[in-house]
């Protein structure tokens, strides 16, 4: 939301689309024209796109029942019922491989990709989900719930701005990236500390 609110108290005359989806349909969009730039998780190498590191966000545990604390340890996660998205996203490969590098099985008794749909899950109390912080504080807030951060192990995912390699931005869409950089090199961001990506 900041990016979108600096956006318009700055650049009022831009039409700013906001397009939620994988990393790989964003992508897609971006080497076809059709986005000037897309802010994801995980960046990988991929022809045709050029990636920058933004920040580094650690993994947080969100739910509205029996909440374990401040922190909690990837084997209490272990014994609790979880949302969490599709096996191909950046969370969930993060979360499978935290868990199989301890040699444990999450308990995932769902499979949720819309954010609305699994809010309403989270503040049923029906299970929890593991979320990077600032989508965690934003669900935490909407299901009125906990959130507690995941340390042992810590798990973090880098947010990278991914753009075309083929062309250069239009002067409206450098300005949104130049607005969205200033709001990344800020101190902090929402009240909280994020960590540059090194």
């Amino acid at each position: 939301m900041p990016l979108l609110q600096a956006v318009r108290a700055e650049l009022p005359e831009v039409l700013v689309y906001l397009h939620e989806n994988s990393g790989a349909v964003l992508n897609d969009k971006l080497l076809n024209g059709h986005l000037d730039m897309a802010v994801l998780y995980e960046r990988s190498p991929l022809a045709g796109i050029t990636s920058q590191p933004l920040l580094k966000e650690d993994l947080f545990l969100v739910g509205t029942r029996d909440c374990p604390g401040q922190s909690v340890d990837l084997t209490a996660v272990a014994q609790m019922n979880l949302f969490l998205p599709r096996d191909y996203t950046a969370v969930r490969l993060r979360v499978d491989e935290a868990f199989s590098l301890r040699r444990l099985t999450a308990k995932v008794i769902g499979e949720i990709e819309s954010i609305a749909t699994l809010t309403a899950a989270i503040a049923s109390g029906m299970g929890v989900t593991v979320l990077p912080e600032s989508a965690a504080r934003s669900l935490c807030g909407a299901a009125n719930g906990w959130m507690a951060r995941i340390t042992t192990p810590s798990m973090s995912l880098s947010l990278s701005l991914n753009m075309s390699a083929r062309g250069s931005l239009s002067p409206q869409a450098q300005a949104v990236k130049e607005i969205l950089m200033s709001l990344v090199s800020s101190p902090a961001l929402d009240n909280r500390e994020l960590q540059l990506v090194s």
